[in-house]
């Protein structure tokens, strides 16, 4: 589509970027990259909006028309601005305000995937301020009940570390997830609009895959397609699609599994908001199916939509739905 010949659906595009998260600098990256990539299309009329406590007084300001969402982590992930841009009326890209912050919180999505009989690994949930030690088997795995990109995960193997990594995933959130270490292969699959693209292998070159390894050049390889035999591979993408519908996420989320030794999945978390930056694993795999970035980009702008029917016409900018 090209802004010339007048198939664009909406005018004024506003790409949220950036945010008060401890994710903000790869949000900032993410955020150029889409902007970019819809103005090469096109859209001439396209803003880049750092994302603050003036956010809506930003959107009335430029007029715009649809959200492309670009945020990571907390406010902008959570169901904080998915909510925001419900009561004013904006289409928005990705998830919608109850699976934003169902995803965000690690033990509620853990909750729900295990009433529906997702496997997940077993938990525990621990305060800063307990003096009870987590029963688990070591190792496990520690990380803030609701953030991503591996901030703040330590893998604790002796349990003289436990008490420091808790308190090291406090810092970041109220509580800390302790879950049990599942050994084996680390995968993810990265879905658009309701369909799983692919699968892809993380082989972090050293340690585990944490933040420095997930944005530094060098620090992983990244397989596409995972080498796995094809009945698992068709079982991590069915089961990607499932945790989706269960989770009710939209857009183009990404689903973390681990492999087990005896080729068990165990969903990790799902990302709701992937990063968009030329090291991040969704725009990976849908250039592995033959999807390019800009393609990508503008396939998830399509999908934008208000997802409370309530706050106006679902897929329809406040000018559409007044006409409607």
């Amino acid at each position: 589509m090209s802004m010339a010949s007048g198939t664009h659906r909406y005018r004024r595009v506003g790409v949220l970027y950036g945010g008060p998260s401890a994710e903000r600098e790869v949000s900032l990256v993410s955020g150029k990259e889409v902007a970019g990539a819809l103005q090469r299309r096109g859209y001439r009329a396209v803003s880049l909006i750092d994302t603050g406590a003036d956010l809506a007084a930003q959107l009335r300001k430029r007029r715009i028309d649809v959200i492309f969402n670009a945020l990571h982590g907390k406010i902008g992930e959570d169901g904080c601005v998915q909510g925001l841009l419900e009561v004013m009326g904006i289409p928005y890209t990705g998830s919608g305000v109850t699976a934003s912050a169902l995803c965000m919180d690690k033990v509620l999505a853990k909750q729900v995937l295990l009433r529906n009989r997702i496997p997940t690994p077993s938990y525990q949930v621990v305060s800063a301020d307990e003096t009870a030690v987590p029963s688990l088997p070591l190792p496990v795995v520690v990380k803030p009940r609701s953030e991503g990109s591996s901030i703040g995960v330590v893998i604790v193997r002796r349990q003289r570390d436990m008490a420091r990594a808790v308190r090291e995933a406090c810092r970041f959130d109220r509580d800390a997830l302790v879950e049990k270490y599942v050994p084996g292969k680390e995968v993810t699959v990265g879905l658009l609009n309701g369909e799983a693209l692919g699968v892809t292998e993380i082989r972090p070159a050293k340690g585990f895959y944490d933040f420095k390894a997930k944005y530094t050049s060098g620090m992983a390889t990244h397989v596409f397609p995972a080498p796995l035999p094809g009945p698992l591979y068709r079982r991590a993408l069915a089961l990607a699609a499932r945790v989706c519908r269960t989770l009710g996420c939209q857009g183009a989320p990404r689903v973390d599994f681990r492999i087990s030794p005896e080729r068990r999945l165990y969903v990790l978390e799902v990302n709701t908001l992937p990063g968009m930056t030329p090291l991040s694993l969704l725009p990976e795999i849908a250039a592995g199916v033959g999807i390019g970035f800009e393609d990508l980009v503008e396939r998830i702008l399509d999908g934008a939509a208000l997802k409370n029917r309530a706050a106006g016409l679902a897929g329809s900018s406040p000018r559409e739905a007044a006409n409607a």
